[in-house]
């Protein structure tokens, strides 16, 4: 039996297996696990965002801006901490979101990336709301609930 033969049997064999397995056991968990009981100072699972204010929130990206171009949450402003923007006009236009008194949610790319715990530490130094938190689970977590562009 030829190398050609052996792989074509092969890949036969996994995709039966995979099939199979998709069949008794269902597709994959795409959620992120979230333990009120694991959170860090600040951090905030999704469902209790969505529970506390049905997600009515200010959403802040925290990842780099082409990011937050192409699939940030609709309605959500840009606070990063790249050197080549203006913290200055991040800054200005929160705030004028807070006056609102709004609680905020910042998220970033992934689930440990610390940038959101950062940019929700300096939002809570200006001293206008103390309801900011970091999105424990990032990006990852809007995604696994459908909330992002592009996402099942």
């Amino acid at each position: 039996m030829n190398a050609i033969t052996q792989a074509a049997i092969i890949a036969g064999i996994s995709t039966v297996a995979a099939v199979t397995n998709l069949r008794i056991i269902g597709p994959p968990r795409r959620d992120v696990p979230c333990r009120t009981e694991d959170l860090k100072e600040h951090e905030i699972c999704l469902a209790t965002v969505m529970e506390r204010w049905q997600g009515k929130v200010l959403w802040i990206d925290a990842r780099p801006r082409r990011e937050w171009e192409l699939d940030g949450m609709p309605g959500s402003l840009l606070w990063n901490l790249d050197p080549h923007e203006d913290a200055n006009a991040f800054e200005a236009a929160v705030m004028e979101k807070l006056v609102e008194n709004p609680p905020v949610v910042v998220y970033c790319s992934e689930g440990n990336c610390g940038v959101s715990s950062q940019i929700a530490e300096r939002i809570l130094k200006l001293g206008v709301t103390e309801q900011v938190f970091a999105l424990k689970g990032g990006v990852g977590a809007l995604r696994a609930a459908g909330m992002i562009k592009g996402s099942n």
